[in-house]
C-alpha cells in the first residue's frame, strides 16, 4: 500500500488531472465513435501514459513508447497508412529503444527515474535539418511507391516524427515541440481518414490529447533543464 501511495505522489496534482482527463476523453471517444477496435483504445491509453512519464524524464516513458509504436503501426496498416506504419515500426519504435538505452545510461545524479537533460551541440541543428530532409526525401519515394493514402501529410508526418525521435534520443527539451508538430499533422491525417469511417474519430481525439500532453512535456523539460543547471 505504501508503494502505491508513493507512486501516486510521484505525479503532481496537475499531472494526475491531465492523465485522468486524457484517459477519460480517449475512453469516451472510443465508446461514442468506435466500440469495436479495442487495439486503438489500448494504443491510445498506453500512448498517453507514455507521455506523462516522458514529461518527467522517466525512461519508462520510452519503454511504453516502444509498445505504442508497435500497436500504432498495426492500426496504420489497417487503413493503408503505410507511411505511418513504416515510420513507427521502422523508425519511431527502434529510436524509442535507443532513447531508452540512452536515458538509462544518462541518469541525473544517479536517479534512474530522471534523465539528465542535454543540449544540442554547435552545428547540430543544421545537421538535424539536413538529415531530416534526406530521410523525408527517401520516405517520399517509398510511400509513393506503395500508393500511400494522403501522401503529402504522410510524408510530413515522417519529417516531424524523425525530428522528434532524434531530439528524444539527444535528451533535448525540443523533442516535445517536434512531437507536438507531429500531433498536429496526425490530427489532420486521421481527420481525413474519419471521412471514410467515423470510428477513426477516436484516433483524432487521441492525438488531440497527445498534443496537450506534449506541450505540457515541453514546459516540464524546460523547468527540469533549469533545475539541473550547474549554477542552480
Amino acid at each position: 500500500m505504501s508503494k502505491i501511495r508513493a507512486f501516486y505522489r510521484y505525479f503532481s496534482r496537475t499531472e494526475r488531472l491531465l492523465w485522468g482527463c486524457s484517459a477519460l476523453l480517449i475512453l469516451l471517444s472510443f465508446v461514442i465513435f468506435d466500440r469495436s477496435n479495442t487495439l486503438t483504445l489500448w494504443a491510445s491509453l498506453i500512448g498517453v501514459t507514455s507521455l506523462i512519464f516522458t514529461a518527467k524524464g522517466n525512461p519508462i516513458g520510452q519503454l511504453l513508447m516502444v509498445v505504442f509504436s508497435l500497436l500504432y503501426g498495426v492500426i496504420s496498416w489497417q487503413f493503408r497508412y503505410y507511411g505511418e506504419m513504416i515510420t513507427y515500426l521502422g523508425m519511431t519504435m527502434p529510436m524509442a529503444l535507443f532513447a531508452l538505452i540512452s536515458w538509462l545510461l544518462h541518469p541525473y545524479k544517479g536517479n534512474r527515474a530522471q534523465v539528465a537533460v542535454d543540449r544540442l551541440r554547435h552545428g547540430e541543428p543544421l545537421f538535424l535539418c539536413l538529415l531530416t530532409a534526406a530521410v523525408t526525401a527517401l520516405f517520399y519515394f517509398i510511400l509513393a511507391y506503395f500508393q500511400t493514402a494522403n501522401l503529402f501529410f504522410s510524408t510530413l508526418s515522417v519529417t516531424t516524427s524523425f525530428a522528434a525521435v532524434y531530439l528524444t534520443f539527444r535528451r533535448s527539451p525540443l523533442y516535445a515541440l517536434a512531437y507536438a508538430a507531429n500531433d498536429v499533422v496526425l490530427i489532420l491525417l486521421w481527420s481525413l481518414a474519419s471521412l471514410h469511417s467515423s470510428r477513426y474519430l477516436s484516433v483524432v481525439i487521441c492525438f488531440c490529447a497527445f498534443l496537450v500532453n506534449d506541450l505540457y512535456g515541453f514546459f516540464c523539460w524546460r523547468a527540469m533543464e533549469k533545475r539541473q543547471a550547474p549554477d542552480h
